[in-house]
């Protein structure tokens, strides 16, 4: 397993990371732990959660997740593990979660880091993430900023400064953004550096055939930076699987959970998701195998996160790791990109 270190860190971690949020919803505990064991053994050790998890976020399972990676972590050595979560933001309807009180304020992030932590079984974490902006930003679906919905925010110096002490005490090691913005990603960067704190190492956003946004501005950023991105979805919610494509019955998250296919469920997506199935099966690949190996074989990722409801998927998404697409595939690719730019943002 090839492994690079975080933006400008000493954080190393592998390609790959495995992503957890259906632990507690689509998977059990022993489900979970199947998953660490088998993904540990593929030389995966990166892996990545969050305070809300498991998706979607109920009050009968908020924090499942968490505690099912705590009940693994128990039994491995610390040190080998890089172990990564993420605070809830503000902005959606989340009361169970720290009384409702999910802004970014040290106080705020004191007590999600601790219930973290508490949770995960450990005293610290690897990679600390806001899950998304304070800020009104357009994500999840939505691609137009609407300065309509501005709303009161906490002021990024005291978020950085919290995340500056969290890691003098020791209780994570680096932090990093998700969900985030040129604008975002550049004005963190300028305040730590104006102010003398730790820059953020990674910014964990949606990368996939279906989204490729981050190569518009942030890809440069990144690139001039040294700020790595941790690509999420590039399945894109199991579209580019084709199974949807084939029934649009099939069981899995778009389906099981109303509401959820938002983001995918815009005009141009299955067409899109047919043009790159089409071109995976002349190919002799499956679907899942030409999106991965492309999100695999991008420059701009440094690790990309894969989840899966069962070992067989697993098992497949590692597999990709070999596939070499071959530059006609790839002018290929391109040409659905140009066709159907970034259906699902």
């Amino acid at each position: 397993m090839n492994t690079i270190f975080l933006g400008n860190s000493n954080l190393s971690v592998p390609s790959v990371c495995l992503g957890t949020m259906t632990f507690g919803q689509q998977n059990s505990e022993a489900d979970a732990h199947a998953q660490l064991d088998y993904a540990l053994g593929q030389g995966v050790n990166f892996i990545d959660t969050a305070e809300m998890y498991p998706v979607p976020a109920r009050a009968e399972t908020s924090g499942l997740t968490e505690r099912f990676v705590g009940t693994w972590l128990r039994r491995q050595s610390r040190d080998d593990i890089v172990l990564a979560t993420k605070a809830t933001g503000p902005g959606r309807a989340l009361d169970w979660i720290r009384k409702g009180r999910l802004n970014f304020s040290q106080a705020s992030l004191r007590q999600a880091l601790e219930g973290s932590l508490q949770r995960l079984q450990t005293d610290y974490v690897d990679l600390y993430q806001l899950h998304w902006p304070d800020r009104n930003v357009p994500m999840f679906g939505h691609d137009h900023f609407d300065p309509d919905q501005e709303r009161e925010t906490v002021p990024l110096q005291e978020t950085l400064t919290a995340m500056a002490g969290f890691i003098k005490t020791g209780r994570i090691r680096h932090w990093g953004l998700s969900n985030e913005t040129p604008w975002g990603v550049m004005t963190v960067l300028r305040l730590a550096d104006a102010l003398g704190l730790p820059r953020p190492v990674s910014v964990q956003n949606a990368y996939s055939l279906l989204n490729r946004t981050w190569e518009s501005g942030l890809a440069e950023i990144g690139f001039r930076e040294k700020i790595s991105l941790l690509a999420y979805s590039p399945l894109g919610f199991g579209m580019l699987s084709g199974k949807y494509l084939d029934d649009p019955k099939a069981p899995g998250r778009v389906n099981l959970f109303a509401g959820f296919g938002g983001r995918y469920g815009k005009p141009n997506t299955m067409p899109a998701v047919s043009a790159y199935v089409e071109l995976a099966r002349r190919n002799g690949l499956t679907p899942a195998r030409l999106a991965l190996g492309f999100v695999y074989s991008r420059g701009c990722v440094d690790s990309t996160i894969i989840g899966a409801t069962t070992l067989v998927q697993l098992e497949e998404n590692l597999a990709a790791r070999q596939v070499g697409l071959s530059p006609d595939i790839l002018a290929d690719i391109e040409d659905i990109y140009l066709q159907f730019t970034n259906p699902a943002p």
